[in-house]
């Protein structure tokens, strides 16, 4: 299970997940990967790590738990701010 974050362009970011990508013929996620796309920030994270948190919910259910952490604002901010900024 894949969950991630993206930027593209026009200010708007997306929320993926991929089940089981070492199956799939290429690593290009497909239109019926995306959860949630949007241009706030903070409806993103929401979108993410509920998304995160449901999948570990099933995967502790099925006696795998898992350790995640959840997304957050400055892991998402870094990167575009050196990107722009240059820091």
């Amino acid at each position: 299970m894949v969950i991630w974050i993206e930027r593209r362009p026009g200010a708007l970011w997306a929320v993926g997940r991929m089940v089981n990508p070492e199956h799939r013929e290429s690593e290009t996620p497909r239109a019926d990967d995306y959860l949630w796309e949007g241009f706030e920030l903070d409806d993103c994270l929401e979108a993410a790590n509920g998304a995160l948190e449901d999948d570990a919910v099933v995967s502790e259910d099925l006696g795998e738990p898992q350790n995640v952490k959840p997304f957050n604002r400055d892991e998402l901010l870094k990167p575009l701010e050196k990107f722009f900024f240059g820091r």
